[in-house]
């Protein structure tokens, strides 16, 4: 009888997700189709916060300086106490491809209590580009690099659609075993918390953003009160898209004209990178965190249990609601060029990101929440 009732359950979740959440795992809202080109290219500036990011930031810097984009465009360097040499790589690499003289690089000012160190950062490029007043502020990071086009079709989506925000989720790294086995359901769990579908209608209230790339109308995060409106988010990009979805529409899809250069090769990697931000999404709520773990069990963990070791309906439904979990996996399978065959991993897979979801916690309970370069950035959120 209990396994008949949880077997239904699962189920009715797996029908529901699959038919009444916004079509979140279908992977349609992409950059494939940009819109025309404007009749007159808009200025943008690109901002991009860096802390120790000396392996990767020559290819970022350079990706951004070699753009075909048609408009006035530079770049800001915000240095944020980097040890590493970062800033004399961005330097090197934007003398590489004849762009220096489109790169400002500016020496962080130490960290104001109140801030996450990212944003801090942000605010100060932002303020710097203010003084040209662009149309446009590209929010990048410096681990992303852009294909030539990615702006041109960027500010074309922007400008057709009257965007305030025009965001792209990156494609990840994803060549190691644990990158295979756990980065496009990295992205199909965003999914699954902010449909794209959802975030891309003006009439719904659903914000997100993806933060490696990040179109922004300049004048409406002014209104919006800039970057200090979200001065203490550790979840920074979806923070940002709720207050510019208050000015005017937002977009936001997937894409391959920006990709991630950031490897992690192991499963304690991707973990950490959960870790940073899981218990934040969950707005640090012990009640949150039990409810999620408990509804973890049930989405992901049942299935598999009864179809292995039930017996009667209920295995018949734990096979059903496997089956569904996998469908769902597939078109972000796809999308990362795995093979279909990782959509049976799913309950693992879930029961990794549970792993990763409790440690979250323990990590800000610990004082140690957020964790990125030596920053415990969750602290922010109480000052």
């Amino acid at each position: 009888m209990i396994e008949g009732l949880l077997g239904l359950l699962a189920v009715a979740i797996w029908v529901y997700l699959l038919l009444g959440r916004g079509g979140f795992w279908l992977a349609d809202q992409t950059d494939a189709d940009p819109p025309p080109p404007p009749a007159n290219w808009p200025a943008v500036t690109a901002v991009v916060p860096a802390r120790d990011e000396a392996d990767v930031i020559a290819d970022a810097i350079g990706s951004l300086l070699s753009q075909d984009y048609p408009g006035p465009f530079k770049v800001i360097l915000v240095d944020d106490d980097s040890s590493d040499g970062t800033a004399e790589r961005a330097r090197a690499a934007a003398d590489a491809v004849g762009g220096a003289h489109r790169l400002d690089i500016l020496r962080s000012s130490p960290l104001q209590a109140g801030w996450t160190g990212k944003l801090w950062a942000v605010s100060q490029g932002v303020a710097k580009a203010a003084t040209t007043k662009p149309k446009y502020l590209l929010l990048t990071d410096a681990d992303i690099s852009h294909e030539p086009d990615g702006l041109r079709h960027l500010v074309s989506r922007a400008e057709a659609g009257g965007l305030v925000l025009t965001s792209l989720m990156a494609e990840l790294h994803c060549k190691t075993f644990a990158e295979r086995l756990l980065v496009p359901a990295f992205v199909l769990f965003f999914q699954m918390v902010y449909p794209f579908r959802q975030v891309n209608r003006p009439d719904h209230p659903l914000a997100g953003a993806a933060g490696g790339c990040m179109l922004a109308q300049q004048e409406a995060l002014m209104r919006a009160g800039g970057v200090a409106a979200i001065r203490t988010a550790v979840i920074d990009d979806c923070a940002l898209a709720a207050i510019l979805k208050r000015q005017g529409p937002i977009w936001l899809g997937l894409t391959r004209r920006a990709r991630s250069l950031r490897p992690y090769p192991t499963l304690g990697a991707i973990g950490r990178m959960v870790s940073r931000s899981a218990y934040a999404q969950l707005d640090y709520s012990p009640i949150k965190l039990a409810g999620t773990l408990l509804g973890l069990a049930l989405v992901y963990f049942v299935p598999p249990a009864l179809a292995l070791f039930g017996s009667g309906p209920g295995r018949w439904a734990g096979l059903l609601a496997w089956a569904a979990m996998a469908l769902c996996f597939q078109p972000m399978l796809r999308f990362y060029r795995r093979s279909p065959l990782w959509g049976l991993a799913l309950p693992l897979i879930g029961a990794l990101y549970a792993v990763f979801t409790l440690h979250s916690a323990l990590q800000v309970w610990r004082g140690a929440g957020g964790q990125w370069k030596g920053r415990a950035q969750a602290l922010a959120r109480s000052v």
